[in-house]
C-alpha cells in the first residue's frame, strides 16, 4: 500500500515523489539580524522571484521534488516558503528539527524537564507539532526531522535535540537526517545516539558523508543501515567534486546503490553563505549542479540508468516513506 508524503501543497502518494533532491534550503536567513542589520544583498520579493524560477528549472531538469531542510536555527519562515511552492511546478517537503550542532537557544536551554522552567520539552512540543498539526499554523505538515552535530560531537545540548527528534520519529514515523562532521567521523556517535534511543539506523540518514574520503567509514555507516548523504555537490569551500565522484563510484562498486542519496545543501539565499560570497567562491553550487554537471559524468563513468534511478527516485523515496 502506498504511503502519503506531506509537502507544502498537500499530501502526495510516495510513487508521486519521482526525482528528489533530499538535502536542500531554499531562503537561510536570520530573523533577529534581519531586523537588527539587514543584509544589504536580500530583498524579499526579489529573491521570492529567483526561488521560483530556481525551482521551475529544476522542474524542466527532471526533478520532481525537493525537501527543504531549513528549520529552527536556520531561519525557517514557512509562509514566504509557501508563496514559492504555490507557483513551482516541483514539490517542496518541508522539515522540523532544530540546528544546534552546539549550543541551544536560551529558551530551550532553560525550558524543558529538569531545568529552570520545568515543563514538558518544547523541542519534542515543537517537533511533533509540526508534524502533526502543521508549522506555525499554516497546517503544511513536516516531512522529515533535521539534527545536527559537528567537529565537537554530540554536546549536551546537541544530545538534548537528538534525544527529542528520536522521540518524534517513535511517534510520527518520520524520517531523520543529520548535518554530520565527516572529518571526524562524527557519523559514528550519531548513529549510536540514535539505535541507543530507539530509532531503526534504515530511518536515518546521515548528512554530508561525502564529505568524506574514508571508504571504510562510509561503509561502516551503510553497514548499519543508514543512508549516506552525498549532498554538498558544487560546495567545493568544504571538498572537493572530484572526490566526492570518486568515493560514490567506488561504494556504487562496493554494492551501497541502495544506501546513497544525493544533493547540494544548496540554497536560493543564504544570509550565512551570501550570494557575493558564493559567485566568487562556490560558482557551481546550485540546485541544478548535479543535472548539469555531476549526472553527465556519472553516466560517462559508467552509472547505468537503473543505478541513476535508484539514487535519485527509489531511495529518496525509501528515506521519506520507509520501506515496503
Amino acid at each position: 500500500m502506498a504511503r502519503s508524503i506531506p509537502t507544502f501543497t498537500g499530501s502526495v502518494d510516495e510513487d508521486a515523489l519521482g526525482v528528489t533532491l533530499i538535502h536542500e534550503h531554499i531562503f537561510v536567513t536570520d530573523p533577529e539580524l534581519d531586523v537588527n542589520m539587514p543584509h544589504p544583498e536580500w530583498d524579499e520579493q526579489a529573491w521570492i522571484e529567483r526561488a521560483v524560477q530556481t525551482l521551475t528549472s529544476l522542474y524542466d531538469h527532471g526533478a520532481r521534488t525537493v525537501v527543504d531542510l531549513t528549520v529552527i536555527g536556520l531561519g525557517r519562515d514557512v509562509r514566504r516558503v509557501a508563496e514559492v511552492a504555490s507557483r513551482v511546478p516541483v514539490q517542496i517537503v518541508a522539515a522540523t528539527g532544530c540546528y544546534a550542532a552546539e549550543v541551544l537557544p536560551p529558551y530551550f536551554r532553560l525550558n524543558g524537564p529538569g531545568l529552570v522552567v520545568d515543563g514538558p520539552d518544547p523541542l519534542l512540543e515543537l517537533f511533533v507539532g509540526d508534524i502533526e498539526q502543521g508549522i506555525a499554523g499554516t497546517g503544511v505538515r513536516a516531512g522529515m526531522i533535521k539534527v545536527a552535530s559537528d567537529a565537537g560531537g554530540l554536546t549536551p545540548d546537541a544530545s538534548r535535540v537528538f534525544a527529542a527528534a528520536a522521540s518524534a520519529h517513535l511517534r510520527t514515523g518520520v524520517p531523520i537526517t543529520t548535518h554530520s562532521h565527516a572529518a571526524s567521523r562524527g557519523g559514528i556517535a550519531q548513529q549510536d545516539a540514535l539505535e541507543r534511543l530507539g530509532v531503526p539506523l534504515d530511518r536515518v540518514v546521515i548528512g554530508h558523508s561525502g564529505d568524506s574520503a574514508e571508504l571504510p567509514y562510509l561503509r561502516g555507516l551503510a553497514d548499519r543501515g543508514s543512508f549516506l548523504g552525498f549532498d554538498r555537490f558544487g560546495m567545493e569551500n568544504v571538498g572537493s567534486d572530484e572526490d566526492r565522484i570518486r568515493m560514490l563510484l567506488q561504494l556504487l562498486d562496493a554494492g551501497y546503490a541502495d544506501r546513497i542519496v544525493l544533493s547540494h545543501d544548496a540554497a536560493v539565499f543564504s544570509r550565512v553563505t551570501p550570494p557575493s560570497w558564493r559567485a566568487a567562491h562556490t560558482p557551481k553550487w546550485t540546485m541544478t549542479h548535479l543535472f548539469e554537471r555531476i549526472l553527465p559524468r556519472l553516466r560517462a563513468a559508467g552509472l547505468d540508468a537503473a543505478t541513476e534511478h535508484q539514487l535519485m527516485v527509489v531511495n529518496p523515496r525509501r528515506v521519506l516513506a520507509g520501506a515496503a
